[in-house]
């Protein structure tokens, strides 16, 4: 009984805090990013949850019939809630769109889940293709000492070798493995965009108490 009530004051806890760092990436977004009623969009990675924390550009941007969802899901439940945008199941780090299809690219907490560093370069290389003006990125920062997907502090700073023996260890065999979890940090970013590269870019930052937890690499290409 101890346990359950643990992981659901622990659930609720990381939702209300994911929630509330969602809305700051917002406001990061509409101050970086310009756009307007006919700005074409396209959010890869968008999840089929609807919780309040999923998908907030979804909901956020005013502009529904101009989004398009990529997702190795179906997003059955996104589509019903909201059915002017448009989804399409596909890869990341792969896609089928012509150069410049799209005037934002727009990717949240999805790039360390495509897996081996060599993925993460293809996935923000493929998004610099289809943009025609912004790429928009964000990743949890792997130095930030609470990891925003276990909710466990520290062990996530160890070697990854010996991080992921410890998930797996304590329960949490998907994400101890690479291809579903490779946390990034700020030197990682910067190292992508050298090897693309992607010279007019920066990285911006939400923080937490006045530490780093989420990372956000905004390209223009304008």
């Amino acid at each position: 009984m101890l346990k359950k009530s643990y992981h659901n004051f622990n659930s609720s806890f990381m939702f209300k805090l994911l929630e509330k760092y969602r809305g700051r990436i917002y406001s990061k977004f509409i101050k970086h990013v310009n756009f307007n009623n006919k700005s074409k969009l396209i959010d890869i990675g968008t999840t089929n949850i609807d919780l309040k924390h999923e998908n907030y550009l979804i909901k956020k941007y005013p502009y529904k019939k101009f989004i398009t969802c990529l997702s190795n899901q179906r997003l059955s439940l996104i589509k019903k809630k909201f059915p002017q945008i448009k989804t399409i199941i596909g890869d990341g780090r792969k896609t089928k769109f012509p150069n410049n299809t799209f005037d934002i690219v727009h990717s949240n907490a999805t790039i360390e889940h495509v897996g081996k560093f060599k993925n993460q370069i293809k996935f923000v290389k493929e998004a610099f293709r289809i943009s025609k003006k912004y790429v928009f990125i964000t990743t949890p920062n792997r130095y930030f000492p609470l990891d925003l997907h276990t909710a466990i502090p520290i062990i996530h700073w160890l070697p990854k070798k010996i991080h992921r023996i410890i998930l797996r260890m304590i329960g949490h065999k998907f994400l101890s493995q690479e291809k579903n979890l490779n946390l990034l940090n700020l030197n990682d970013l910067k190292k992508i965009c050298r090897i693309i590269q992607i010279k007019n870019y920066k990285i911006e930052f939400i923080k937490f108490f006045g530490l780093k937890s989420n990372l956000i690499l905004i390209i223009n290409k304008n």
